[in-house]
């Protein structure tokens, strides 16, 4: 039982009275300490004595009484809410008895008591009441918390529907010791006759289990960088297979047209574009090619000289990495135009004038602007043994060989003009070449060089025509490795020279295909189309046929 001290006058009586069942206040015979609490009032003092029975928790009771065995006064003394001895101020005291003697009279008298307290407060008060908070009702009857708590405040719509909470208010009545019945019904009342909402039951999520935190072994790290350097090798290998697959870009960005014509007085130009980085950049010219290097960026530039009339360049990267090259090389023509009013200029850089050559193909070649074609005509001037002449015309020399027939060369895109693989086939002595630039205006520029020809030894041109012919040559009586031991076949238009000290023998599989020049001196073809034959020439003596083979 829970014994609450009033005053300490007279206490020790009072309890005993209380124990045993003692008078009230108003004189009367008190009850045991079992059927009500027996309430002592002094006169003087602001505490309050009150013995109030503990009563057993859960649905089920043991007789009311005091403990009468040595096992209940153990389980007495270990129960944290055993009889106890509280002081309380009288307010307090006062309080609990009128709430205690209310749910007594409503118990005895239910309607009575319905109609002082609605439900919410019925329910707390028997909790407080009984002594126990929440969390210990909860344990106790398996309810949640969170229900009991709805039921004391009254907010039914937060319990999962009428069913259950007719169940929760059924064992919470058992366990607060009211009746179940009773209770319900003022739950009925107190909620109306409203037909209540439809049902939805909400079945509480369960309790998420911690999940274990991220754990680093050896063989997960392991695996990890062992994932990461495999995608770098991929990325890598990817990268190195697209460069080799894909050429290097090439732009132009100046000029931007391919084709551009410049200005009368234009001398040089600078071209500029755009490649991958460190890109070898060639552009071929008149006169051979230049190297440029892209920087970092891609950018590249190259100056470079213009002439009049018409000047192309061909443009190419490659990649130094790959060795690709550009996908199509870009062709940029630049055009000086010229004076409508201007004649050729004409320039010779082969041969020098005054040179004296040992044999007798001699090429020609030079320059010429605002021209179209250059003729040149060499013209017999004299033996050899005097000084050549040194004049700037033609001129006809006393009477001798006849030259050779005069030729015709295009100038190119460039302004170079060139006998190629055609030279001068001139005899022993002195002769003038003379070289005339014109155009399409019938304007036109000469100049002339003086030259000598002493021919020293064999001098010997091998041209093919007609047909395809199969030679063999010695030089000297040793086969000339131009053509080597099994002989070397030539096709219609081809040309060979051969220079010896003493002699140079030719065998050829078609002698009337191969036409000899011996020092300038043209022998033309020795023999019939399809003939083979071998022609030693071994000057002064004339050409002999022989047996070598």
């Amino acid at each position: 039982m829970t014994v609450t001290a009033a005053t300490t006058d007279g206490i020790v009586p009072r309890l005993r009275a209380a124990a045993d069942g003692g008078s009230s206040r108003d004189g009367s015979v008190g009850r045991k300490s079992h059927d009500r609490p027996v309430d002592f009032r002094p006169r003087r003092g602001i505490l309050r004595a009150e013995v109030v029975p503990r009563r057993a928790s859960g649905f089920g009771r043991r007789g009311r009484g005091s403990m009468t065995t040595r096992d209940e006064a153990r389980r007495g003394a270990a129960n944290p809410r055993s009889d106890e001895l509280r002081l309380d101020s009288g307010r307090d005291v006062v309080g609990r008895r009128d709430a205690t003697r209310r749910d007594e009279d409503r118990a005895e008298h239910p309607a009575a008591g319905s109609a002082a307290l609605s439900l919410p407060e019925r329910l707390y008060a028997a909790r407080e009441r009984k002594g126990v908070d929440l969390y210990r009702a909860e344990r106790d009857t398996k309810i949640r918390a969170r229900y009991l708590a709805a039921l004391e405040r009254g907010e039914y719509g937060e319990l999962p529907g009428d069913v259950y909470t007719k169940g929760f208010l059924r064992n919470y009545a058992l366990y607060l010791s009211l009746d179940p019945e009773e209770v319900i019904g003022q739950w009925r009342r107190e909620r109306g006759n409203v037909a209540p909402p439809k049902t939805v039951l909400t079945i509480p999520k369960p309790i998420a289990q911690p999940r274990p935190g991220l754990q680093f072994s050896p063989g997960i790290v392991i695996a990890a960088l062992l994932t990461v350097l495999i995608v770098a090798i991929g990325v890598w290998l990817g990268i190195q297979v697209m460069r080799f697959a894909k050429p290097p870009t090439l732009e132009v960005t100046n000029p931007r047209e391919a084709t551009v014509q410049l200005t009368q007085d234009a001398t040089s130009f600078t071209l500029e574009g755009t490649s991958i980085p460190g890109a070898s950049i060639s552009v071929e010219l008149a006169g051979g090619t230049r190297q440029a290097t892209a920087d970092s960026t891609g950018a590249w530039s190259m100056t470079v000289d213009v002439r009049r009339g018409k000047n192309e360049f061909k443009i190419d990267a490659t990649d130094p990495d790959t060795g690709k090259h550009a996908e199509e090389p870009v062709m940029v023509v630049l055009t000086v135009p010229f004076t409508p009013t201007e004649a050729p200029t004409l320039s010779i850089n082969q041969p020098a004038d005054g040179t004296t050559f040992e044999n007798g193909a001699i090429a020609v070649e030079g320059t010429a602007a605002n021209a179209t074609e250059v003729s040149i005509v060499a013209t017999y001037e004299g033996p050899a043994s005097g000084a050549p002449a040194a004049s700037h015309g033609s001129s006809t020399g006393p009477s001798g060989p006849p030259g050779p027939a005069p030729i015709t060369v295009p100038v190119a895109d460039d302004g170079t003009w060139n006998t190629g693989d055609s030279p001068l086939q001139l005899t022993t002595g002195k002769w003038s070449i003379t070289v005339t630039a014109s155009n399409a205006q019938g304007k036109s520029a000469s100049l002339t060089r003086h030259v000598a020809v002493a021919y020293k030894g064999v001098n010997l041109v091998v041209t093919i025509k007609g047909g395809n012919a199969w030679i063999k040559v010695w030089v000297d009586g040793q086969l000339d490795p131009t053509v080597g031991r099994a002989g070397r076949t030539l096709h219609d238009g081809q040309v060979l020279t051969f220079t010896g000290q003493q002699s140079v023998e030719v065998r050829t599989g078609s002698s009337g295909a191969t036409l000899f020049t011996l020092n300038g001196q043209s022998l033309g073809a020795l023999g019939k189309r399809g003939i083979p034959e071998t022609w030693l020439f071994k000057p002064p003596a004339p050409p002999a046929p022989t047996q070598h083979q």
